[in-house]
């Protein structure tokens, strides 16, 4: 009795966690996941067009049966938005059909039997019904092949998007670059700063790790904002340059890449100064002497003893600088350019900006699937009793 007591007890304490996780994390996932794949916008609104569809060929002209759905369901479809929303999925798949539904919406309203042909000759192409046809699945791959610049030929065949639709790729591979160069640059200053705090004591040591952590109690939002104050023309570091005759004028450093490098690496140091401090401690102090007692420089030292017994800390460090740098969005907005927006920004415009959560669901799996592959393997690495070079 007592063991299934305590059992009871363990779930009633996990039960307030695991129903805030399903909630708050777990069931918006879930939804934004189930919208890359989901497009029912046509189904919805043609439903009988769905079912007479099925014996059309694809390749001539609609059958009367097709026609005679179609307006049947156009004049049923009572909700204005849904009609709308169908409009906008067709003219995605196929140019010219906002013009012709609306005139043929205004047709179907005015006669009493309509005639799709008599109304506008376009509905005799066979180009049109197959879009139509296309888009009665409720289910769909356009937004994830979409996301990495593929599409469906007339085929079904997968070939990629035109250079002139679509550049998510090259906005993927922007945020690679810009995230490798911020973890290059924090594992630069990083390094050297967790070897000294690990090789110093009693107060010191506490005052680097204070000056480490102390960011991360201050909101992303605010160390961004100081950045924008601190590198813009007449910011502090501007008139440093300029007063000790580094620089003859102020430098660009807000509104471009460097920048976003420069606020991004304050802001994500802190990950990676934390993971390799915490291998560094654990090396003997003893070893680098050890090594410098049987004549070895000490750059060779540093590089034959202390860096293998580190990596294990530097990959960690690195891969949790970068699972951070590919996802951010605040700082490159507020103090990059256009050409320096990462994939979140793309991401937070399909959701906000033209309220496509089918394309802002899809880039967001392929950004959370880059991040669980890039979390596996950190998960590795710290889990790992070494790292072998």
């Amino acid at each position: 009795m007592a063991p299934l007591k305590q059992r009871f007890s363990a779930a009633a304490l996990l039960a307030p966690l695991l129903i805030f996780i399903a909630i708050f994390f777990l069931w918006p996932l879930i939804t934004m996941m189930s919208q890359a794949v989901s497009d029912p916008a046509v189904s919805n609104i043609l439903p009988r067009t769905a079912e007479v569809a099925n014996d059309w060929d694809g390749d001539g002209p609609p059958t009367p049966a097709m026609k005679a759905a179609f307006i049947e369901d156009l004049r049923n479809a009572d909700n204005q938005q849904a009609v709308g929303d169908m409009v906008r999925r067709l003219n995605s798949a196929q140019s010219g059909f906002r013009t012709l539904m609306g005139k043929t919406t205004r047709a179907i309203s005015l006669e009493e039997n309509p005639d799709l042909s008599a109304i506008d000759p376009r509905w005799d192409e066979p180009q049109y019904w197959r879009a139509i046809t296309d888009a009665l699945s409720p289910t769909t791959d356009r937004y994830l092949l979409a996301a990495v610049d593929m599409e469906r030929n007339a085929a079904g065949e997968i070939v990629s998007l035109p250079a002139d639709q679509s550049a998510n790729l090259t906005i993927l591979a922007r945020t690679f670059w810009i995230a490798a160069l911020v973890t290059f640059f924090c594992l630069t200053i990083g390094y050297p700063y967790a070897m000294i705090a690990a090789s110093v004591d009693g107060w010191k040591r506490n005052l680097m790790l204070g000056a480490v952590l102390l960011p991360l109690w201050t909101s992303l939002l605010v160390r961004t904002a100081a950045w924008f104050i601190l590198l813009q023309d007449n910011g502090l570091v501007n008139r440093a340059l300029v007063d000790l005759s580094i620089t003859a004028e102020p430098m660009r450093l807000i509104f471009n890449r460097t920048g976003v490098i420069i606020a991004m690496t304050h802001v994500l140091l802190p990950f990676m100064v934390l993971p390799i401090y915490s291998v560094l401690i654990t090396v003997p102090k003893n070893l680098m002497p050890a090594a410098a007692s049987l004549g070895a420089h000490p750059l060779r030292a540093f590089w034959k003893v202390l860096m293998p017994l580190s990596l294990r800390g530097v990959a960690s460090g690195a891969l949790l600088v970068f699972m951070s740098a590919i996802g951010y969005y605040i700082t490159p907005a507020l103090i990059g350019g256009a050409g320096d927006q990462m994939i979140s920004s793309v991401i937070a415009f399909y959701a906000t900006g033209s309220a496509n959560w089918g394309m802002a669901g899809a880039l967001g799996i392929v950004l959370l699937t880059i991040t669980i592959l890039l979390y596996a393997v950190y998960g590795r690495l710290s889990t790992s009793p070494e790292v072998r070079s």
